[in-house]
């Protein structure tokens, strides 16, 4: 039976957990928050919601079987965080570079639906959130287990995610200067490359 249902306290220690994870910055939201910025919060809702479905999906994944593959061949993991190094740091780049040098708004354009559920699994930090919680919370790792873990993260993600999708909406006016839009991009790449540190100590 699933322990989420059984014990409330379970459930709530998950919804705490699912809270904190969600809404402390991380690749996901620094990007989100780049996004806002430079291109609005409407157009950002495609990124946010690949965001959450794509997390969603992840943990499902790894919750099917796949985590176990990790346990069962560790340079599946190394091979992991390598790819996730690379890719988050071309991401970082292209951050740092999307205001033309002299303009007032962002070339480009923003993460579509499918390459933000897709950055899920480059993604460490969205990686160690879904093992973490199907570890401590999944119960017996049943299907009904996992489906709990996800649905608590259906709900809780995607309010949590917006609000650094709208903080970024919300700097468009200060931001409209050029020289202030290029260096918060600038700051907001570091940031990326600084979340991989945790990462590459492990």
């Amino acid at each position: 039976m699933n322990d989420l249902l059984t014990h409330p306290d379970l459930l709530i220690a998950l919804v705490a957990y699912a809270i904190v994870t969600s809404i402390t910055p991380g690749p996901n939201n620094l990007m989100l928050m780049a996004s806002g910025a430079n291109f609005g919060l409407r157009r950002t809702v495609p990124h946010m919601l690949g965001v959450t479905i794509g997390q969603g999906a992840m943990t499902a994944i790894l919750g099917l079987g796949v985590a176990a593959a990790f346990h069962a061949w560790p340079p599946g993991l190394v091979i992991l965080k390598l790819v996730s190094t690379g890719y988050m740091l071309w991401l970082a780049w292209k951050i740092a570079h999307a205001a033309a040098p002299g303009e007032g708004r962002a070339a480009g354009r923003p993460l579509t639906f499918l390459q933000a559920a897709g950055f899920q699994w480059v993604n460490p930090k969205a990686v160690a959130m879904s093992l973490t919680a199907l570890a401590l919370y999944a119960g017996d790792g049943g299907l009904a287990a996992v489906a709990g873990v996800v649905a608590v993260f259906a709900v809780v993600n995607l309010p949590s995610i917006s609000l650094w999708a709208a903080a970024g909406q919300g700097l468009r006016h200060w931001l409209a200067d050029p020289v202030r839009l290029t260096w918060f991009n600038r700051a907001m790449a570091a940031g990326l490359v600084a979340s991989l540190w945790p990462v590459l100590r492990m």
